[in-house]
């Protein structure tokens, strides 16, 4: 007999912005359960974003997650004793996570400045269409593109 699923969570949003995607930002970034330490450096980041571009930093926000959004990735499926990667369309609550943590990976791996400095120029880049994440995007678009041969075995 199979479990039952999973009740999904929502997310309450942010004070501050009252954005749920800011919220959900807020709780990538958050380690060992320290909210208040992620909301400033969130918060920290949207400021160098408005001092830096002079826009709203929530269309900032929004326009990098959608430019960092895969539109498919690959599955892995065993079919006959042989593994395919199999491209598959990427629903939207996951495309949302998948761009916040390719950001969130990106600005992690910049050294040499405090994390909402890292933090505002990746999600800054991604705005622009550059940087790591859109890279990592770009690349998963690929090889999802190259496997498209294997399309027919989805489920």
């Amino acid at each position: 007999m199979r479990r039952p699923l999973k009740k999904k969570r929502t997310i309450m949003p942010d004070p501050k912005y009252g954005s749920v995607k800011v919220a959900g930002l807020i709780h990538y970034v958050m380690e060992r359960g320290k909210k208040n330490v992620a909301r400033t450096i969130v918060y920290q980041a949207f400021d160098e974003m408005e001092k830096g571009l002079k826009k709203d930093p929530q269309l900032i926000f929004e326009e990098a997650l959608q430019n960092v959004g895969p539109l498919t990735e690959l599955r892995s499926r065993r079919v006959g004793g042989a593994n395919y990667q199999i491209p598959q369309d990427v629903p939207a609550n996951r495309r949302f996570m998948l761009a916040l943590r390719w950001i969130l990976q990106a600005a992690k791996e910049r050294k040499g400045m405090p994390m909402h400095k890292r933090l505002a120029l990746e999600i800054i880049d991604a705005s622009k269409n550059e940087g790591a994440a859109v890279a990592r995007r770009e690349n998963t678009q690929k090889m999802a593109e190259a496997n498209r041969a294997f399309a027919h075995l989805a489920w």
